[in-house]
């Protein structure tokens, strides 16, 4: 296609260019879009990892030859017009493709995590047995009398100036030495890990001159849809700065199983660790700039995640965790160094990572329960840990069972047509007025809305609901007589925000199909807490306490989780927000080491429920698929409150309110 102004080299090749940025990329016939866009360097978001599922990596084929399968996420006029899914549309020929650039879009820290705010939640000795120790040494240059060896020179002063007996080291600790040493006059600070012996260490690190009055290390969260970096000072065990921005691997799906598919094409697996350890780096690189840090000196990391993001982390195959019987390669992950990881910190950074306890119970979930001290309270506690994988835990200092439920990522904006993710733009609350069903809501940042976001789409629907736009089931009454109810190109819709009012100056609206996800969603998390205290002969009754944590959990209203079903029917005081409980545990066992082994005794602790294996979890999510749920008898308070509505607007509107 001589328009391009190039020519493909072979036969059966093809020259994609790729506007705005004007990458050009020579692919075979027959090659996806979306997988001729990555090789090209050019970013499609694609949260349902590529298989058509959510219509998100919408582009347009201004010129040349593709071939598109069928798709419900796209219209006959869209596609008339040149739009493609770009995982859904191969090459044919030649072409020129417009990919929306994606705004680049870096999370805040969350309000609870600012540093002055950040302690340890658990009472420990670390000064006693710290797994970092920098040591100042001067070291008696070599003579003709005295040609001891450098390494062994460095030994025998540890040895004389701090009673370290034995001393093990790696070659690249020994290649920099020789110029540690001779740079500053053989003055130098060693750094040192220990691990529970005294006499016994590891040498990571050798810097000339005297810089013992610093010791760094980074406790980590790696999240499926965000990560967390606290930069942490071992010398006083305060977080000195956090850092948090989007999982690079969004781009290769939304959630867990997108990315363990995504993980299995071609060199995935490769590049889903990549994508993670960029975040972790750019992260490390904003807080090292803020606080004058040098990130060689950053000698300890600690993570915490799923265990399908730790598994990608580590570059380990994931394959198997989401076949039955669902096993994943290991739960007790081994030590490994940075360098191995490609982590820029200290090359020789051990980098340890929280044990699971199956395939979909975690390290998040074991750091969560010891920095919450569920693993020591005597009161019966409910863990939730609400998020793309719903995950739960039960139990008090006696014993613990856990589960987890896939609740998709719907609460985080995905899987919704107008859903997007808690930045400045979001809807991220919403009142509907019961008589007019006119809505208000409060937008992030105080900007025209783009979108939800997941505390607005909990907010909506329990409006929705308790306003009478939608029923029981989740469908959309039509007949209400106002113009925010419609039937749009996917069916029923409310509008929450007009054309007029928004930033791109489209409808946000909410569908059935939208509303249907949430439900699902919320039936899923439910159900799971419901099976895990029935399968020990309690009832929710008997729960004395209910720990909310995960990035999502901070922004749950307690009241709408209780009126749409997704909590249970408890006094408020039950419920405590613990926040990020899995930066909080790495933070943990970052700075002190013997909660590592406490870390192991809670893994081994928890008896895993298998959902998928259990019969009563169908029945139970089948009777969560309604509003608040089919038993209201477990939501009192909810039909106090639908009853006392229905009072009021027939009062108003008369007889004719059902």
């Amino acid at each position: 296609m001589s328009d391009l102004g190039v020519k493909a080299k072979r036969d059966g090749q093809c020259i994609i260019v790729f506007k705005p940025s004007g990458k050009i990329i020579e692919v075979e016939q027959g090659t996806l879009l979306l997988d001729a866009a990555r090789r090209a360097g050019v970013e499609v978001i694609t949260p349902c990892g590529g298989f058509g599922r959510c219509g998100r990596c919408k582009v347009q084929v201004e010129m040349g030859e593709v071939a598109r399968r069928q798709s419900a996420h796209l219209t006959q006029a869209e596609i008339d017009k040149g739009s493609a899914l770009a995982c859904m549309t191969v090459v044919k020929g030649d072409a020129i493709v417009y990919v929306e650039p994606k705004e680049k879009v870096k999370l805040a820290p969350p309000l609870e995590t600012a540093a002055e705010k950040i302690a340890l939640p658990i009472a420990c000795e670390w000064q006693r047995n710290p797994r970092i120790r920098k040591y100042y040494l001067e070291v008696e240059p070599p003579t003709l009398a005295d040609a001891t060896n450098d390494l062994d020179r460095l030994r025998r002063e540890l040895k004389l100036q701090h009673g370290v007996e034995k001393v093990s080291v790696s070659l690249p600790v020994v290649k920099n030495l020789a110029t540690a040493l001779r740079q500053d006059g053989w003055k130098v600070t060693t750094a040192l890990e220990y691990d529970g012996d005294d006499q016994q260490a590891r040498l990571i690190g050798v810097l000339s001159g005297d810089r013992s009055s610093t010791s760094w290390g980074v406790a980590v969260d790696i999240g499926t849809t965000t990560v967390v970096v606290y930069l942490v000072d071992l010398l006083t065990s305060k977080v000195v700065d956090a850092a948090t921005a989007y999982n690079g691997q969004i781009n290769a799906g939304d959630d867990v199983i997108s990315r363990i598919i995504y993980s299995q094409r071609g060199d995935g697996l490769a590049q889903l660790q990549g994508m993670v350890v960029k975040t972790i780096n750019d992260l490390l690189i904003e807080l090292g700039g803020r606080n004058r840090v040098k990130l060689p000196e950053i000698n300890e990391m600690v993570v915490a995640g799923n265990t399908t993001m730790t598994h990608l982390f580590l570059g380990i195959n994931a394959k198997y965790i989401r076949e039955e019987p669902y096993v994943p390669v290991t739960t007790h992950p081994p030590v490994v160094r940075a360098a191995e990881l490609g982590v820029r910190i200290n090359h020789e950074a051990g980098v340890y990572a929280f044990p699971s306890v199956g395939s979909y119970v975690g390290g998040d979930i074991v750091a969560g329960v010891l920095s919450s001290a569920m693993f020591q309270t005597d009161k019966l506690t409910l863990f939730i840990d609400v998020g793309t994988n719903g995950e739960i835990v039960l139990g008090s200092a006696d014993w613990l069972m856990t589960c987890a439920c896939s609740a998709g990522p719907a609460f985080e904006g995905a899987g919704v047509r107008d859903g997007m993710r808690a930045i400045p733009g979001a809807i991220e609350e919403i009142w509907i007025n019961t008589e007019s069903f006119e809505p208000t809501y409060r937008v992030m940042g105080n900007l025209p809305p783009q979108g939800i976001c997941g505390s607005g789409l909990l907010s909506a629907l329990a409006e929705l609901f308790v306003s009478g736009v939608i029923d029981k089931g989740g469908r959309i009454r039509r007949e209400l007589g106002t113009p925010r109810v419609r039937v749009g190109e996917h069916g029923a819709e409310y509008v929450v925000a007009w054309a007029s009012e928004t930033q791109d100056e489209h409808d946000i609206v909410l569908t059935e199909a939208d509303i249907n996800n949430l439900i699902r969603a919320k039936a899923a998390i439910y159900a799971g807490f419901s099976v895990l205290v029935n399968s020990v002969g309690l009832t929710m009754a008997d729960v004395e306490q209910i720990y909310i944590a995960g990035g999502f959990g901070r922004h749950i209203n307690i009241e709408k989780a209780i009126q749409i079903g997704l909590l249970p029917d408890m006094p408020w005081d039950r419920f405590k927000y613990l926040g990020n409980t899995s930066a909080l545990g790495a933070y943990t066992a970052l700075v002190c080491q013997d909660m590592r082994s406490v870390a192991d005794e809670i893994a081994a602790k928890m008896t895993y429920l298998e959902l998928s294996a259990d019969n009563s979890f169908m029945n139970e999510y089948t009777s969560a698929l309604f509003l608040p749920h089919t038993d209201m008898t477990a939501f009192p308070t909810v039909a106090d409150l639908l009853e006392n509505t229905r009072e009021k607007l027939v009062l108003t509107r008369g007889s004719s309110v059902v």
